[in-house]
C-alpha cells in the first residue's frame, strides 16, 4: 500500500502537471500562438513557482537553485554544440536525467527553462512555448517514482523512455506547425507532416536513446556525490 507521504506527493504532482496544462492550454486559447511572450512567461511562472515556494518556506537551499541551473546551462550548452547536425542534440537525454535523478519539479523546470534559455540562440517564436511544454512534460514523467525507478535499474527502459519522448515531441511541435499555416487544424495535413518528418523524427528519437544510455551513469553519479557532499535533499 502507497505510504501517506508518497500518496501526498503523487497528489500535489497531479495537481501541478494539471496546473500547467491548464496554463498551457488557456494561453494558447486566449493570447493565440502569436503572444507566444505571454504563453512563455505563464509557462515560467507555472514551472518556478512549485521551486520558488519551497525556497521561500526553507524547503529547499541556494545550493540546490544553483544545480538546477547548471544543469539548465549544461542542457542548453549541449544543444547548441549540436545544432549543425539535424535532429541530433543530448539536450532532451540531460532534461530526462535531471528528472530520474532529482524529481519531476526539477525535471519540468530544467525542461521548459532549457527551451526557453537555448531559443536566446536559436530564435523566439511562437513555438517557444510548445517547446517549453514538450520538454518539460518528458522531464516530469521521467521523474514519477513508479517509472523513475525503473529508469534508473534498466537500461533498455531508459532508452525506450528516449524513443517515446522524441516521438512526443516531434508530434506535438508538429501540433504547432499545423495550427501556425492558418490557425486551423487538419487531420489530412498533420498526417502528412508526420509522415515528411519521419526521417527527423527517427533520428531524433534514437538519439535521445543513445545519449540518455550513455551519459545516465556519469551524469548520475555526479549529482550523488554534489547531493550528498553540499548535503541537498
Amino acid at each position: 500500500m502507497m505510504s501517506r507521504r508518497g500518496a501526498d506527493w503523487g497528489n500535489r504532482l497531479w495537481i501541478k502537471s494539471v496546473i500547467i496544462i491548464l496554463l498551457f492550454v488557456a494561453g494558447v486559447r486566449l493570447f493565440q500562438a502569436s503572444q507566444y511572450q505571454i504563453i512563455s512567461m505563464l509557462l515560467v511562472i507555472g514551472a518556478c513557482f512549485p521551486i520558488y515556494y519551497r525556497y521561500e518556506r526553507k524547503q529547499i537551499n541556494i545550493k540546490e537553485l544553483v544545480l538546477i541551473a547548471v544543469l539548465i546551462a549544461i542542457a542548453v550548452l549541449s544543444r547548441f554544440l549540436f545544432y549543425m547536425i539535424p535532429a541530433i542534440t543530448p539536450m532532451t537525454a540531460i532534461i530526462i536525467i535531471s528528472g530520474i535523478c532529482l524529481g519531476a519539479e526539477v525535471g519540468f523546470l530544467v525542461g521548459s527553462l532549457s527551451a526557453i534559455t537555448s531559443n536566446i540562440l536559436f530564435g523566439q517564436g511562437p513555438w517557444t512555448p510548445f517547446q517549453m511544454f514538450s520538454w518539460g512534460m518528458i522531464g516530469l514523467v521521467a521523474g514519477v517514482p513508479w517509472l523513475q525507478k525503473r529508469l534508473k535499474k534498466r537500461y533498455w527502459f531508459l532508452a525506450l523512455y528516449g524513443i517515446l519522448a522524441g516521438f512526443f515531441f516531434s508530434f506535438f511541435m508538429d501540433l504547432w506547425t499545423v495550427f501556425s499555416i492558418d490557425r486551423y487544424f487538419s487531420w489530412q495535413r498533420y498526417l502528412a507532416l508526420l509522415l515528411s518528418a519521419i526521417p527527423y523524427t527517427i533520428s531524433y528519437c534514437f538519439s535521445n536513446a543513445f545519449f540518455s544510455c550513455f551519459l545516465f551513469r556519469t551524469i548520475q553519479k555526479k549529482l550523488q556525490r554534489i547531493l550528498i557532499k553540499y548535503d541537498i535533499k
